[in-house]
């Protein structure tokens, strides 16, 4: 929960100095990309927040999306159909797996990953920005 709080704040802090304005609906879809290990669609993140917010407009979760996608702050997932779903909780490039039947998205623990890019940026003299990792197969509920 601690880490949710950290990162909430942060993003509100990135927005701050952008001069956006943190409304409570704002907030609350802060709230949710963070702490939400699930990488919701815009719908599902609207879904959640209009409990509590029920004059929320989808627009709204749309355009905050948008803007921290913009920031850097966001990973999208595309799956070229229908909607695309984010992860919030860290904008630090890490390795996600894939479900390709029901499309559940999982961050994964790939041991080495930093001493790998480390390895490769060392051996090849790459400066790596930023990676994409991702697994697709099918997770255990859907492999039954």
């Amino acid at each position: 929960m601690k880490n949710v709080e950290i990162r909430v704040q942060d993003l509100v802090d990135k927005l701050r100095i952008k001069d956006y304005r943190i409304t409570p609906q704002r907030l609350a879809i802060l709230k949710t990309l963070a702490s939400t290990r699930a990488h919701p669609s815009v719908e599902q993140i609207f879904d959640k927040v209009k409990v509590d917010f029920p004059t929320t407009s989808i627009a709204t979760v749309y355009k905050t999306v948008s803007l921290l996608k913009d920031m850097g702050e966001l990973i999208e997932f595309s799956f070229g159909e229908g909607s695309n779903h984010y992860d919030g909780r860290s904008a630090v490039p890490h390795p996600h797996f894939i479900c390709t039947s029901c499309r559940k998205i999982e961050d994964i623990d790939v041991p080495d990953l930093e001493m790998i890019t480390e390895k490769l940026a060392e051996k090849e003299n790459y400066q790596i920005t930023a990676f994409q990792l991702n697994f697709y197969g099918k997770c255990p509920d859907c492999n039954r």
